[in-house]
């Protein structure tokens, strides 16, 4: 197996572990200078952890409770586990976990490569059709259970754009994996205009241009909950719960983790270079003028507001800066404005 390849199998299986297995990648020091991280040793294999909707405990022909066949017995829980239960779904073009109590994604994951992307002469989309957004619609997951799960009449007239996670834009293989990224599993209430038409679209846009800089591209999509500092001083987290009844909870951030490598030099491309960094950006409108390098902030604080852990300490350690090996600034397309004008955000400095 390629460098390359192991590379990304490892950063797949360690990034967002909820109850997955952790993965530790090795990398090599030369004498008096930092290297690359180098090439991991093991990665196991991503599957999908769907849970079963069989229940632990059933009524028997007596009309007594009776424990299903294979489930270990734990006296206190002889009855039924309440879980959490984690709804982990691996689709075409990406990852997800999906929270039930918040019934919006946990976080997301994705690959992305100039190839994933359409956009690799060398590796044309099988079948030479890509995925139209015009013939998507959104769905409700049916590999969720009823009482959890998201409904399209939740959304309705509640104020807020169902946001992609993965966005429709980065599922172009085919129809079928464009779909998917519009199952409600998927999505989460985002301000529409100024944020998810505009700035966090610039955001994802960023995202994909990266295939340029480098030949491997994950991202983490992570909806948050942050505290605010009231008038009293005291710390609360507030926020939005749309439906009817209530029950899709409106996040009040969202972040964007990115791990990218890409060969060290021609004479060594069995290490690789890799670069991390983590951008959270609140749910609210956004000015296009905003400087992308505004938002921010160290992968750790993400991964203790979310309870998640995306990257090894090995990874954190050896890895740049993202903004340290390419640009962050993002590019500013007002598709929905007469004039249509594009301009790029510099950095101020």
């Amino acid at each position: 197996m390629s460098s390359s390849s192991l590379v990304r199998a490892a950063i797949f299986a360690a990034g967002a572990a909820v109850g997955g297995g952790v993965v530790t990648v090795l990398g090599r020091k030369r004498a008096q200078e930092a290297a690359p991280v180098g090439v991991p040793v093991y990665a196991p294999p991503v599957t999908s952890q769907t849970p079963s909707n069989t229940p632990a405990v059933s009524l028997g022909a007596s009309g007594a409770p009776v424990l299903a066949a294979g489930t270990p017995v734990i006296p206190v829980l002889r009855y039924g586990n309440p879980g959490p239960v984690t709804d982990q779904f691996v689709r075409q073009a990406y990852v997800a976990a999906y929270d039930r109590r918040l019934r919006h994604p946990a976080w997301t994951a994705e690959h992305l490569t100039l190839a994933s992307l359409g956009k690799s002469p060398l590796e044309p989309i099988p079948g030479g059709e890509s995925g139209d957004r015009q013939k998507s619609q959104f769905a409700e997951d049916e590999a969720i259970p009823v009482p959890f799960r998201a409904r399209l009449q939740d959304y309705f007239r509640s104020g807020y754009d169902r946001g992609h996670m993965v966005p429709a834009a980065d599922a172009k293989k085919s129809q079928s994996a464009m779909n998917e990224t519009f199952l409600l599993s998927n999505i989460a209430p985002q301000v529409g205009a100024g944020f998810n038409r505009h700035y966090w679209a610039y955001v994802e846009d960023w995202c994909r241009r990266l295939t340029g800089n480098f030949s491997d591209v994950y991202v983490f999509t992570v909806p948050l909950y942050l505290p605010h500092r009231d008038s009293d001083g005291k710390h609360r987290v507030t926020y939005e719960v749309i439906g009817n009844p209530p029950n899709i909870a409106v996040p009040t951030h969202f972040a964007k983790v990115v791990l990218t490598s890409r060969p060290s030099s021609p004479s060594t491309p069995h290490l690789q270079e890799i670069s991390t960094g983590a951008f959270v950006l609140p749910n609210a409108i956004i000015p296009d003028e905003a400087p992308f390098e505004s938002f921010i902030v160290p992968v750790d604080a993400v991964e203790r507001a979310a309870g998640l852990t995306f990257f090894s300490d090995e990874i954190k350690k050896n890895s740049k800066h993202i903004c340290k090996t390419t640009k962050c600034e993002v590019l500013v397309r007002r598709f929905d404005d007469a004039q249509k004008n594009t301009k790029r955000i510099s950095v101020p400095k």
